[in-house]
């Protein structure tokens, strides 16, 4: 009977692939419809449906098999070495590592070999799985610690890939929509090439599925058997690493495959006795994965028809798909870890009002000489007489184009840091999570759809209309985000990895936007996406000011609600606030702050975390010190960043936002790596809940 259960898992999985493939096999841009493959396969078919058959439609069909077995096996590993449900190649960044490697590889002018490629490819994403467990640990710290880990960690590499793309548009042509992952083939050649590769690392993995079982189980009980922990887990790693590995050399990154297919496998342990064990386990999570990567691609050209699914990747489609898995986990939480609030620096308690004086008052200097070197540097050079001239009437042709078109992006990046400081600030007050941040929990991704919507789609719109549009989105998905989150009980790290899969779901959009109206143009995408301040004009200046001149008042007078909500939501009520409408009125002050920072100047990450942090550290936790310091710090890093953007390799630029990622991310992974070391490294449980509530799911270790 335990047996039968199993079998009848694996047979109607391997009936729905069959069923799924056959449908797959009907569809192309070619006029080869169902009854030509099915002559075709029965050896009556003509030349013409054998030769897209061949050429075509099977290396894709094939692909997907390949693709699926790799990423499902490889999650369902790195979920038991971890003891972690959230673990997968995305939330580890083994992907945007993999990828990372392979671009930087392109850009160097390395080719190689598909295997030698998918090793470069190996190297990147097992470099980048070590850094995301080394700073999140492993056996049970947690699941917002891992997905905000490997998120930043990924963040980091994505842009540093973005950078890569920019700055060596032709050697790395057609990489921006490949990094989405795509399943178009040319030829059997990868799938030949690839597929053994695959086929002998699953064999591997199933040869440790006993000592894995053990290790799932328990270091202790695994050690008490004789299991060396150490070394096996480091093996399963490198084996599951190098299996996503060869799914990004074969198909780019897929998201989220990795991710949904084996954990929607765990979810069905307690009713198919066995199917805990991995000598199952691993197989049913490959089939899984190659099940739902068909469903997706299938799926996409039945929607959008075969001609668009040719520029549409199919990873975007997955990682929609696998952001709204992401959803349905993070609700179903019932008890988790708590991201605390780490020691500031050594403040502990006060700061006296002479120290915070002196901060603000170095910090305004800081911000004033910044000011003026961004003002003067950049691919034409000035000097301070020019500048007394130009302020004059005096300036000469060149001077005055240059201070013209130079003025209007040290503002902009003034205003967008400030904005974006204090959205984070207010966000981390609010969700009492100092991890916490526009663009990691959606708000920034929900106003890049907005803008990058209005862009393509109605390219002669005016500003004003690109703002209006931009802040929508941002509404809109922070109210999602928070809506999502608030249901059940508002916990933190339920917002966050909330906000984390509509983060990744509007990237994948924006993509969709992308591809469809102008693939050919992702460096102007790019760009804009990376948060940059090139062609400001004093125009594009006004939202920002509006926001911050309406929200320097609102917040001087609930800076004290601030320093409530802060604390829990208990305290604020015994003292007659009213929790919701303080929050409601904070978070839609947050959201005007980013949708008119995004519009503005695009979407520029980790200011809105950075800034509070580095704020908190420096005036302690009373928000009416730290809002102030904090704005300065955000205008002063987007300044900063911006005129090394320019400046560096000029006459060639980088966009301010890739600039505060690579500052950004190290000051993340740091920040991780001490509260992980401060905090209670505990192993702790996340229970999930069933539909019956008389019943319960077997706790997960996270």
């Amino acid at each position: 009977m335990k047996s039968g259960r199993l079998a009848l898992v694996a047979v109607t999985l391997a009936v729905l692939i069959a069923g799924v493939s056959v449908v797959h096999l009907t569809q192309g841009t070619a006029q080869v419809g169902a009854g030509d493959v099915l002559r075709w396969a029965i050896g009556q078919g003509d030349d013409e449906a054998g030769a897209v058959v061949l050429a075509s439609r099977l290396p894709r069909l094939l692909a997907a098999v390949v693709v699926g077995v790799a990423l499902g096996a490889a999650g369902a590993t790195m979920q038991s070495v971890s003891r972690n449900v959230m673990a997968a190649p995305d939330t580890l960044a083994v992907n945007a590592g993999a990828h990372l490697a392979l671009v930087t590889a392109a850009t160097v002018g390395v080719s190689a070999p598909l295997l030698g490629a998918a090793g470069i490819a190996f190297a990147g994403g097992l470099g980048a799985a070590a850094l995301v467990l080394a700073l999140s640990g492993m056996g049970g710290t947690g699941a917002v610690r891992l997905v905000l880990a490997g998120t930043a960690i990924a963040l980091a590499f994505q842009c540093t890939t973005s950078a890569m793309i920019i700055l060596f548009s032709e050697e790395t042509r057609g990489l921006f929509a490949w990094g989405e992952g795509s399943l178009g083939q040319n030829g059997l050649d990868g799938v030949r090439t690839l597929a053994p590769l695959v086929a002998v690392t699953l064999a591997a993995l199933l040869l440790l599925g006993r000592k894995l079982d053990l290790v799932y189980l328990g270091d202790d009980h695994a050690r008490m058997l004789g299991v060396n922990v150490r070394r096996v887990r480091g093996g399963a790693i490198v084996l599951a690493v190098l299996l996503a590995a060869g799914a990004v050399t074969l198909a780019g990154p897929i998201g989220f495959v990795g991710l949904a297919a084996p954990a929607v496998v765990r979810l069905a342990t307690p009713y198919v006795p066995g199917l805990h064990k991995h000598i199952a386990l691993l197989p049913i999570s490959a089939a899984m994965g190659v099940f739902m990567l068909l469903i997706s691609d299938v799926g996409l050209r039945a929607a959008i028809g075969s001609q668009g699914a040719l520029e549409v990747p199919t990873g975007v489609i997955t990682t929609i798909v696998g952001a709204v898995f992401i959803v349905a986990l993070a609700r179903r939480i019932r008890g988790a870890d708590t991201v605390g609030e780490p020691p500031a620096a050594g403040v502990r308690g006060g700061v006296t009002g002479r120290r915070y004086g002196v901060v603000l008052g170095t910090l305004i200097v800081v911000t004033v000489a910044v000011t003026a070197g961004a003002t003067l540097l950049g691919d034409s050079v000035l000097l301070l007489g020019d500048v007394v001239n130009w302020l004059g009437g005096q300036a000469g042709p060149i001077v005055s184009t240059v201070m013209d078109t130079r003025l209007p992006r040290v503002a902009a990046g003034l205003l967008a840091g400030a904005s974006l400081a204090l959205a984070g600030a207010l966000i981390q007050a609010v969700a009492r999570n100092p991890l916490a941040e526009p663009g990691i929990i959606g708000v920034a991704g929900g106003a890049g759809v907005g803008a990058i919507t209005m862009i393509t789609l109605v390219p002669m719109a005016g500003f004003w209309a690109l703002v209006g549009v931009a802040g929508l989105g941002a509404g809109l998905a922070a109210g999602l985000v928070f809506a999502l989150a608030a249901k059940g009980g508002f916990a933190s790290e339920r917002l966050v990895l909330i906000g984390v899969a509509v983060s990744a779901a509007a990237q994948s959009l924006i993509v969709v936007l992308i591809t469809l109206t102008d693939p050919w143009n992702e460096v102007k995408a790019l760009t804009w996406l990376a948060g940059s301040t090139y062609g400001r004009s004093f125009e594009h200046l006004v939202p920002m000011s509006l926001a911050i001149l309406i929200a320097i008042p609102l917040l001087f007078g609930m800076r004290h609600t601030l320093d409530l909500l802060s604390v829990d939501d208990h305290t604020p009520r015994v003292l007659g606030v009213h929790v919701p409408h303080a929050r409601l009125i904070l978070l839609a002050c947050a959201v005007v702050l980013t949708g008119a920072a995004v519009a503005g100047v695009g979407v520029i990450v980790f200011v809105g975390l950075v800034a509070p942090h580095a704020a908190r550290a420096l005036v302690g936790r009373r928000h009416s010190r730290v809002l102030p310091v904090a704005a300065l710090l955000g205008a002063t890093l987007v300044c900063a960043a911006d005129a090394l953007g320019r400046t560096v390799i000029a006459p060639a630029q980088l966009p301010a936002g890739l600039v505060t990622a690579i500052i950004g991310a190290p000051y993340f992974v740091w920040l991780l790596y001490r509260t992980r070391v401060q905090g209670n490294t505990a192993p702790r449980r996340l229970s999930f809940r069933r539909h019956a509530p008389h019943r319960r799911v077997r706790t997960e270790h996270v």
